[in-house]
């Protein structure tokens, strides 16, 4: 993706904590030559080298997987992002942006077939998403249920080779008017906004720490 030189985060341990809060992401590859995508929650595996990896599994009718297999393909996650009102910066000669973080992850697509590797990446997909509820579901992989409906879905594994990371959050102006920009997002209310306000105000006070 254009990535501005201000704006490129490189952080590996950032993009991933973005890969794995938003974890739902869009996954793209090409089809009869043309772009195909499917909207999917991805699992992203920090541990494999050299750039990690994403783990997932879709719909065995969904045809997509058949011609990614063996395919470089993007996946493609989107942060917190938000509206910035050229008002806010008190200043002249100034316009309306849009704030946000946005991580790209390219790489190979493998498609996994075997039952009990199948079983396996549904387990892992149940113990991250239900991890936070008062009361998880619990999966059995033996169970006949189970047994029966993985034949009807396609895992992969996508070794990363590329992984991008924009963070657009108005570095690209002087501090003050930044600043100005946290207190308007913070005082907006929704829950996009006073993210990205306060991931402003780390960037502010990494600057800062760089500075002394």
């Amino acid at each position: 993706m254009y990535i501005p030189g201000a704006f490129r985060e490189t952080n590996a341990e950032k993009l991933f904590d973005v890969i794995q809060q938003n974890s739902f992401g869009l996954l793209v590859s090409n089809h009869d030559g043309a772009p195909f995508a499917t909207h999917l929650p991805l699992l992203v595996d920090r541990t494999v080298a050299p750039h990690g990896c994403l783990i997932g599994h879709m719909a065995r009718a969904n045809p997509q997987w058949e011609q990614a297999d063996g395919q470089t393909v993007l996946a493609i996650f989107s942060g917190p992002h938000a509206y910035v009102s050229p008002t806010w910066y008190e200043a002249e000669n100034v316009v309306p942006t849009w704030n946000y973080v946005a991580v790209h992850a390219c790489g190979t697509f493998r498609a996994i077939h075997e039952r009990e590797a199948l079983l396996e990446i549904v387990g892992k997909y149940v113990g991250f998403f239900e991890a936070t509820l008062p009361d998880p579901w619990k999966f059995d992989p033996q169970g006949e249920y189970a047994q029966k409906f993985s034949g009807a879905i396609v895992g992969f594994q996508i070794e990363i080779s590329r992984l991008e990371g924009k963070w657009k959050l108005n570095q690209n102006h002087p501090r003050e008017r930044r600043e100005k920009v946290v207190r308007a997002l913070h005082a907006s209310g929704d829950a996009g906004s006073r993210a990205i306000a306060e991931l402003m105000q780390q960037q502010l006070a990494e600057e800062t720490g760089r500075s002394c």
